[in-house]
């Protein structure tokens, strides 16, 4: 296929979705690269792939490494000044044009799709292991699969946390916290498959999709007030796309949740926290969806806890690097940039003094983790889920 006929195929995609003829309306300003964490090492930035498209370059941009260096942390669509939905539409749909013409998709990200398809996870990790990390809570958690009785709490682990050796302590802190606050919770279990907002910003349109249906006819087997996620990633696309194909539902982030039963969490305190914390605004659950208090609010309840803020916070904050499909190409995004911005973050979250780099994401987990290692900074920090840190001064 000619460049002239992938651009069409492009345009007819992009500018059919709502706001998507907004990228005609590009100025050329540039905020949106100087903006972006791995702008320093595209061959086409966002701009530049505009500037592009209008000149008749298209293939060069699909042939290019620079869509895939996009992690969606929404940066450039927030400062835009035309506001042109460069996360939501315009590199997803360049990177499907890319995936339907066999135009160089990275082998480690179409992996992880592929196992997503094939297993329901991205780890390519079998459905009956989504919950070997219930047995470690040391407490009650009903699957519902089993146990169809009407629960208060559903709660969504998402694939990091189910299946990550690390990640998977966030969601074992959280039942234990549930537990003592004499919550009444469930998962939905094995039939679970990944909510799949980062499949779409990786291209996947096709794929999301699907996910998405299999998860509604899930969740309408079974009767709950409220679903919990500790995953910025689940939170955001059950809040905002689930919805467009008709699925709504009553949504929290645990933070939000826990904030909410603060009184509660407080009554249960029994050790103090004599840290210094500094905490970062995943980009899900800041930027996207504005939920910048309620993480917060817990920390400061907790007693000895002093917490310090880094320069760039909330809607300002830097990103880990792992959102849209950048956990899985970590590697392929080192070939291009000096610092990977993850050590950024983590050299910012050092420079204030701070013990503690406190977090309200899986992701955020494993790559700031990987980061302290890189950097050798094991001992000087610890990254440490809000959720956690809530366990210790529970005494759990």
């Amino acid at each position: 296929m000619q460049p002239q006929d992938l651009y069409e195929v492009f345009q007819e995609r992009a500018y059919a979705m709502v706001d998507g003829e907004k990228i005609r309306q590009c100025l050329q300003c540039g905020t949106c690269s100087a903006s972006c964490p791995f702008g320093e090492g595209m061959d086409y930035n966002t701009r530049k792939m505009i500037a592009a498209m209008r000149g008749g370059d298209f293939d060069e941009i699909l042939s290019g490494h620079g869509i895939w260096l996009c992690t969606s942390c929404y940066t450039c669509t927030v400062r835009c000044p035309a506001k042109i939905p460069l996360t939501d539409i315009m590199i997803p749909v360049l990177r499907e044009t890319a995936m339907l013409y066999e135009k160089g998709v990275p082998s480690e990200l179409q992996k992880a799709l592929e196992n997503v398809a094939r297993y329901g996870n991205p780890f390519g990790e079998s459905p009956r292991k989504r919950i070997n990390w219930v047995k470690e809570t040391g407490v009650p958690v009903k699957i519902l699969q089993k146990d169809k009785k009407p629960v208060n709490v559903l709660l969504i682990p998402e694939c990091f946390c189910a299946y990550h050796q690390r990640a998977k302590n966030i969601i074992i802190s959280l039942a234990k916290i549930l537990h003592k606050l004499n919550v009444d919770f469930g998962i939905i279990g094995p039939d679970e498959k990944c909510i799949g907002v980062s499949k779409r910003l990786a291209g996947e349109f096709g794929l999301f999709e699907m996910l998405i249906e299999h998860n509604a006819k899930q969740l309408k087997k079974y009767n709950f007030d409220i679903i919990v996620t500790p995953d910025p990633h689940a939170y955001n696309a059950l809040i905002n796309e689930y919805p467009k194909f008709g699925y709504r539902y009553k949504v929290l982030h645990h933070t939000q949740y826990l904030s909410q039963r603060l009184d509660d969490l407080e009554a249960l305190f029994q050790n103090e926290f004599p840290y210094k914390v500094t905490y970062h605004d995943p980009c899900y659950l800041g930027r996207r969806n504005k939920v910048f208090d309620a993480p917060r609010e817990i920390l400061k309840s907790i007693n000895g806890l002093k917490l310090i803020e880094m320069p760039r916070t909330k809607e300002d904050a830097l990103c880990c690097g792992g959102g849209g499909g950048g956990v899985w190409l970590d590697s392929f995004s080192k070939e291009y940039i000096k610092e990977r911005p993850a050590e950024k973050r983590v050299k910012e979250a050092v420079a204030t003094g701070a013990e503690v780099l406190a977090v309200a994401c899986p992701i955020d987990i494993t790559m700031f983790e990987d980061a302290v290692k890189v950097l050798n900074l094991e001992g000087k920090i610890r990254v440490m889920d809000i959720s956690e840190i809530l366990l210790e001064a529970i005494g759990g």
